[in-house]
């Protein structure tokens, strides 16, 4: 009894708040260097949140200055609705309070615990409070607050508040600090440019002390928002069932019709008539037995999917492959989305690109990119449903080499669009293994799969053509110049021959005496504007003619040419340099053109 009465003193309820400052590594928080990567994200989801909601196009800016030896500032701002003053305290300083967990559609947060949650980590490393500026219109003032977790009661507390000018007509601005080191720069440059990727609409600038690297967006509108959904009768379970009914004046038909989705009178009909219920009876009055009854007849009823098409919002295939060209040099890129689908009642899209050579490494794994609802997923990927589908395909079918995930200059990217994403943990790392997700992904990469396969079969017969015209151009002029010399006669120009053995745009390459010269020949019987690329470790600043442009790559030159060449025509340029690196042709089909690089 004495012991019993000493353990019933010990015994108190805790706070959501004091739960997570004991276990903070399950949203992700548990390591200083994650923790940077944590909050940038939080605070990114939150900012592309409330800018689509707008309607506005996401420009974001992002800061990670070192305040100490260890400490770090971390600052994301943007150009969002902003957030009104009242509401402030609360959605930075208190776990589980947001405007999405209870709606049914798709967001990058749901749960209102991340950006919290970065706030209790600031105030546990550094003891520091969160500085919020907010703006909803140019006609008011902006608001500042300071302000930290009470963790015994999960409750804000405002340090400071106050009315200050803001250059910034609308958005939101939140700086936090907190330990940490900076071996998570490429990290965070990593999850920024996939964030790009996936949101082809945004502009994000990151200055991470001091070096600056801008995200161009690649597309000037807005996606549409999703749109909040009812419930679907076959993802529902008895608990809500029951605490919406108990919240409900309505009758039993009324009440189905107008709380569930796809659920018109004649589908409530036939539930109500399974269920062997009148539907004239007030749902409040429902007993736990007869709401099992209706829970059951609402599984046993065919009704069609969620409306997709209102609640989720895929990236789309032309912005995915436009998103991947932009931030990954690739040779070959396909991407497909597949139709919705729905598992326990929550429709769900999966979306899918492959991408080939570029500046891929030669050797290793596939580069795997996860996202769930527009967000890169950057940790556990091997405990992630996504990471097992690609294993589970045959790649060797298409073409790649295999030891449990794909190996070579390969790039696979999964997102799965979802009203409620199954993830592993509330960290958001990777996602479950759902079989109706697991079957659209293993079926979207097959179908890349075999995309793959008929490029690297295309490609093979073009390195093929490409050995046979590098060796016309390299053996009939040493020919000619054999005949020429034994029957004592002026060299004669071999390029009619050439042009009548291939009849297709030819590109030549070759560097003589510390000169490179690029010639390229029209030899089909149509006029082709094409854009020549030449990357190298020559800058060709005496290039004549001179590029359109040039972009400088770790240390290499991207010299680009747009040109127009009518049928039978030549085109040449030359500049000092040493010659190597790769040429290529864009703009006209393979079939037609020919790549020869003499130095090779």
């Amino acid at each position: 009894m004495v012991v019993a009465e000493e353990l019933a003193k010990q015994q108190r309820s805790i706070s959501v708040a004091e739960f997570f400052e004991k276990n903070k590594h399950l949203l992700g928080f548990d390591s200083p260097t994650r923790g940077v990567i944590t909050t940038v994200k939080e605070a990114v989801d939150n900012a592309l949140d409330a800018c689509e909601e707008a309607g506005v196009l996401p420009d974001i800016f992002v800061a990670i200055r070192r305040v100490d030896s260890d400490v770090f500032r971390i600052t994301v701002e943007d150009n969002g609705p902003g957030i009104v003053p009242e509401n402030v305290p609360y959605v930075f300083g208190k776990l589980l309070y947001g405007s999405r967990f209870h709606q049914i559609r798709q967001s990058r947060g749901q749960q209102g615990i991340g950006i919290s949650a970065a706030v209790l980590y600031a105030q546990l490393t550094t003891g520091t409070p969160a500085v919020v500026v907010s703006r909803t219109g140019a006609k008011g003032p902006a608001h500042r607050f300071e302000l930290m977790i009470r963790t015994e009661t999960n409750e804000p507390d405002i340090l400071a508040h106050e009315e200050i000018d803001w250059d910034r007509m609308h958005g939101t601005r939140i700086e936090i600090q907190f330990r940490s080191t900076f071996a998570a720069k490429k990290r965070l440059l990593d999850y920024l440019r996939y964030t790009a990727i996936v949101n082809p609409h945004a502009r994000i600038t990151a200055d991470i002390d001091g070096e600056v690297t801008i995200f161009e967006r690649v597309s000037g509108e807005v996606p549409p928002c999703p749109k909040a959904i009812h419930p679907h009768p076959h993802g529902i379970e008895f608990g809500s069932l029951k605490r919406i009914a108990a919240g409900s004046t309505q009758t039993l038909g009324e009440f189905l019709v107008s709380n569930f989705s796809r659920v018109g009178k004649k589908t409530a009909d036939e539930i109500i008539g399974i269920a062997q219920l009148k539907p004239t009876r007030k749902v409040r009055a429902l007993d736990a037995e007869d709401l099992k009854r209706l829970l059951d007849a609402m599984q046993r009823v065919k009704i069609p999917a969620p409306p997709a098409q209102q609640c989720l919002s895929p990236i789309g295939e032309d912005l995915i492959c436009r998103g991947l060209e932009k931030e990954i040099q690739l040779d070959f890129i396909k991407a497909r989305t597949r139709p919705s689908t729905v598992f326990s009642g929550h429709s769900f899209i999966i979306e899918a690109a492959i991408g080939y050579g570029g500046r891929l490494p030669a050797e290793g794994s596939a580069l795997i990119l996860r996202f769930a609802n527009r967000v890169p997923l950057l940790y556990q990927q091997g405990a992630c449903a996504i990471t097992n589908c690609i294993s589970e395909v045959n790649w060797k079918n298409y073409g790649l080499g295999q030891q449990g995930l794909p190996v070579g200059p390969v790039l696979i990217m999964v997102h799965v669009a979802s009203t409620n994403v199954p993830f592993t943990s509330e960290s958001k790392d990777a996602i479950a293994s759902i079989p109706e997700i697991e079957r659209e992904i293993v079926l979207v990469l097959q179908e890349l799969g075999r995309e793959l396969k008929t490029y690297l079969s295309r490609r093979a017969r073009r390195k093929q053509q490409d050995d046979r015209a590098r060796a016309i151009c390299s053996i009939i002029p040493e020919i000619a110049a054999k005949v020429s010399e034994i029957v004592e006669l002026p060299p004669i120009d071999t390029s009619p021959i050439e042009g009548r053995i291939m009849r297709k745009l030819v590109a030549k390459k070759q560097t003589t005496e510390g000169r490179v010269r690029i010639d390229v020949h029209n030899y089909t019987a149509q006029e082709l504007a094409f854009t020549l690329y030449n990357l190298s470790s020559d800058e060709a600043k005496d290039a004549e003619p001179r590029p359109d442009f040039v972009d400088a790559l770790d240390g290499e030159y991207n010299k680009v040419w747009r040109c127009r060449l009518a049928p039978g025509a030549a085109w040449q340029v030359t500049y000092s340099g040493t010659g190597g690196g790769t040429l290529d042709l864009r703009g006209v089909d393979d079939a037609v053109k020919v790549v020869v690089d003499l130095d090779v």
